[in-house]
This record gives structure tokens, sequence and C-alpha cells, in this order.
């Protein structure tokens, strides 16, 4: 699959070796040196394709990522919506090339030392300012640019400075300028303020994206709240409604009978607001029997049982369900347990034997544990 990283690469590797085949155009002029001329041709191809293509190692629990699997997984998660939780992954794996390695940043400020020098002794004095002896120019220029886009900005600036220095110590800093050395330094500082915006962009796509899963995140929140309210109200309304719709049909004058449903009614909403997870048929069907009897009940989860499943809190409410069967309490408090080994307390307390006393007895305590807990 082609991508940008791919043409990008093609473009530099023929750029620099069109620069480097014009140092073989020198036709009939005379060359006291034409050897060192194709060496220095050989390393500066080399060092600069080197620096195109060597990429560090990776650490072992890194993984190369195609351009193509990135593609693909961009369109992937664009189709599936979920491109707010996996853009950030997408941009750290395709915003910049690696760092380039040391070996090749030595290289590199090689080429900018033996280039020129080796260039000009081997072209001799009366062709040094022909254009198959100034290519390195733009050569090292080229060169320079690579590394800066391979992010090492202080390698490349010092690379034209060493260009700076021979050029201008072999033909001058008139020619120097005018030749291509102006060219070369423009080049480096595009590619830096470009390398530049790229960071600046991945980093502020990165922030809004960020900001945008954070907004997703309370969005669904919300509408979780809200379906949650809907369903509460639909309970409610299918406890409460009969009961509501005798109160306004009576006008209020109720009988005894309809005080216990309207007390049984409130009670029922309690429970499924606040332990919804303890609540089963049986375990419905045992609190309003204690209710009937005249017992107050609470339950509460405060959310020992959040990370329980399905199958053992069918356990759990059959030993709940069990308790309050045999349960005689004037009150009953049914709760979780923060503890990893009870799940459910079920405290029953009853007016103490001799008459009222503000200080109830516990008639009833039962801790249901946790099936498989030791």
């Amino acid at each position: 699959m082609i991508s940008v990283k791919n043409v990008l690469v093609v473009l530099a590797v023929a750029f620099t070796a069109y620069l480097a085949a014009r140092g073989l155009t020198w036709g009939a002029a005379p060359v006291p040196q034409p050897l060192i001329i194709v060496v220095t041709l050989a390393f500066y191809l080399a060092t600069t394709w080197l620096c195109i293509f060597w990429e560090p190692a990776r650490r072992p629990d890194e993984a190369p990522v195609p351009s193509a699997a990135v593609d693909a997984d961009a369109a992937s998660a664009s189709a599936s919506g979920a491109t707010s939780a996996r853009l950030p992954d997408l941009v750290e794996r395709v915003r910049s090339p690696h760092r380039l390695p040391p070996v090749a940043q030595i290289l590199a400020l090689a080429c900018a030392v033996i280039v020129p020098s080796a260039i000009s002794l081997a072209a001799g004095e009366a062709s040094r300012l022909a254009s198959f002896a100034t290519w390195y120019l733009g050569g090292i220029g080229a060169l320079m640019t690579i590394v800066m886009v391979r992010r090492r900005p202080w390698t490349a600036w010092t690379g034209i400075v060493l260009l700076a220095i021979a050029s201008m110590v072999w033909m001058g800093p008139l020619n120097a300028l005018a030749l291509g050395l102006v060219g070369s330094i423009v080049w480096v500082t595009c590619a830096q303020l470009l390398v530049f915006s790229m960071d600046r962009a991945a980093r502020d796509t990165s922030r809004l994206t960020r900001l945008q899963r954070a907004a997703t995140a309370w969005q669904t929140s919300q509408v979780v709240r809200q379906r949650e309210r809907r369903v509460q109200v639909q309970k409610a309304l299918a406890v409460a409604g009969p009961v509501l719709t005798r109160t306004v049909a009576q006008g209020g004058a109720l009988t005894d009978a309809d005080r216990l449903e309207a007390r049984i009614a409130e009670g029922r909403l309690r429970d499924e607001m606040r332990g919804p997870r303890l609540l089963d048929d049986d375990v419905r069907a045992e609190l309003e029997r204690a209710r009937r009897r005249g017992a107050n009940v609470t339950v509460l989860d405060e959310g020992g049982l959040d990370d329980v499943d399905e199958q053992t809190l069918s356990i759990i409410r059959g030993q709940l369900a069990e308790t309050l069967r045999s349960a005689s309490s004037d009150r009953l408090y049914i709760r979780t347990s923060p503890d990893e080994r009870v799940a459910v307390t079920v405290v029953g307390r009853s007016p103490s034997v001799g008459g009222p006393s503000d200080e109830d007895a516990v008639d009833l305590w039962r801790e249901i544990p946790h099936p498989g807990a030791g």
C-alpha cells in the first residue's frame, strides 16, 4: 500500500542519487583524481541512504507496525465509531520516524567534513566551481535535512556549519552562498519548522482526543443514568400506581388494609433503589411477608457485590431468602459487607423482654459468606 512515508523515502533516495550523479558529469574537463570522486560519492550515498532507512533496534515489548496496518486500524476505528478511543495510539504510531542512531549521526558529520574537501581536492583548482565539483553543497544540505527529519536538530545544524566552513574555504564565501549554501540552510530550516509543526499538531490532536474521550464518557454516564432513572420510574409506577390510583379514587380516605399496601409498596420501592442486586423473586416475597407481619425492614447495598457474577448472586440470594423465612424480629437490617469473606450481613432486633426500651435486643445475627471463601 502506498503511504506518505514511502513516497517521501522514494523522493529522498531519488533526489540524493540525482545530486550525487551530478558529481560524475565532468565530461572532458581535466580531473586529477577521478577515483577519489567516485569513492567519495559512494561514501555519501551509503551514508545518506543509511540515514534514510536505518531504524533503531526496538525494545522487546515493541512490535513493528507497518503503515498499511496503521491505515487499516484507522479505517476500522472510524467505521466502528471508536476513533476517539484509538486515535492517540494511531497518532503516536504515524507521528514521525524514529530518532537517528548515534552511529549514523557520526557518519553524517563525517560526510559534512570529508566530502567537500575530498571533492575539491579531486576536482582540482581549475574545476572547483564547476557543477560536478559543487554538487556537495546541495548534497550535504539534503543529508542534513534528512538528519533533521530524523529528530537530530543539533547534528543537522552542526553539519550545516561544517559544510559552510569547508565550502567557504575551498571556493570563497560569495561563491559558496551563490552556488547552493543558502539553499541548504533554507532546506534545514524548513525541515525543522515542519517537524516542529508536526509535533505540535500531534500534541494538539492527542489533547483534543483526550477531551473528546472525557466528554464522551460523561455523555455516556448521563445516558446510563437517564436509562436507570426511567427504569426506576417504571418500577415505581408499576408498584405504586395501583395504590395511588385507589388513594385518588377514595379521596385520601384509606382503610387499614390500604395503608398496609401503601407501606409495603413504599418498602418495595426502597428495596429496588437501595439493593437491587440482593433481590430476586424469593427474596422479594420474604421481604413482603416480613412487612405484612409488621416488621420494619431496611435493605442496603453499599457496593460489596459489584464484582459478583450472577451464579454466585443466586446462591447468596437463596441463603438470604432462607434467613428471612425463619426471621421473627421486629426490625431487620440487611446490608452488603465490604469484607472479602462476608457477602451479606442480616441483623434482627426486637424490644427487650419486660417492656419497651430504647435499646432493642439483637435476636438475629447472620453473616452470609461469599461462596468459596475460606
